[in-house]
């Protein structure tokens, strides 16, 4: 049986690494006693999969780890069974059974909600709303990006789909997951670059709050948050 199971992850866990994440997590699942599977061979492991690891200093409500199981308890007794053994800053938020033939969250994952915040300490031009509000209007956002063969200048504006300020506030919504990844950090960089003032990741406060799938056409996109795609066990 398939389960994806979502998470928050705040406080002081944004300062652990994803592969600390990941082992912390196996802790919990053997403590919450969830008779998970593991993979056969010399070294056996349980068989789970992280849809999209988090930066290091960023902060979610929605993460997702896919695992699968002999046999799964219904998803509240498996919620409080989790809960009561995870630490502060960690909450599991949903335990849902997916379909058979289901894909892993992470060949699927196609976009990601954030909030951005600057901290308060970070000075900045008291019109930079309005400046956002003009660089998204651009039709075209050129940047030079990192990739395995070297840096190459790409066009990011079409891995923006929604960018908006609410009261001090950035909401975002990105292209994310293996084929376009594009981070906020990236993004307010290169705002930086063009509005004419410096936007460290450093002064930035980022928080994940949903990652989705992209169920819809080459034409036309359909984004469907993941736990949309399992069903709880009663």
């Amino acid at each position: 049986m398939n389960i994806r199971i979502k998470f928050c992850k705040t406080g002081s866990l944004r300062f652990i690494s994803h592969l600390d994440l990941m082992r912390y997590f196996q802790k919990v699942l053997r403590r919450a006693e969830i008779d998970i599977c593991y993979s056969e061979g010399f070294s056996p492991h349980m068989i789970m999969s992280f849809a999209s690891p988090l930066s290091l200093g960023l902060t979610s409500r929605g993460e997702y780890v896919d695992i699968r199981v002999h046999k799964a308890p219904s998803s509240a007794e498996a919620l409080e069974r989790m809960n009561a053994v995870t630490v502060e800053g960690m909450e599991v938020l949903r335990f849902r059974r997916l379909p058979e033939q289901s894909k892993n969250a992470m060949s699927i994952v196609a976009a990601a909600d954030y909030e951005v915040r600057f901290r308060e300490e970070q000075k900045l031009p008291k019109e930079w709303a309005e400046k956002l509000a003009k660089y998204l209007e651009q039709p075209a956002i050129c940047i030079q990006k990192e990739t395995k063969k070297g840096k190459q200048e790409v066009d990011i504006r079409p891995w923006i789909y929604a960018c908006s300020v609410r009261e001090g506030v950035i909401d975002m919504q990105l292209s994310a997951g293996s084929v376009h990844n594009l981070k906020p950090e990236l993004l307010m960089q290169s705002f930086g670059e063009w509005a004419g003032f410096a936007v460290p990741a450093s002064a930035l406060l980022i928080h994940r709050t949903e990652l989705y799938a992209d169920l819809g056409t080459e034409t036309e996109r359909k984004l469907v948050p993941l736990e949309e795609l399992g069903e709880d066990i009663g």
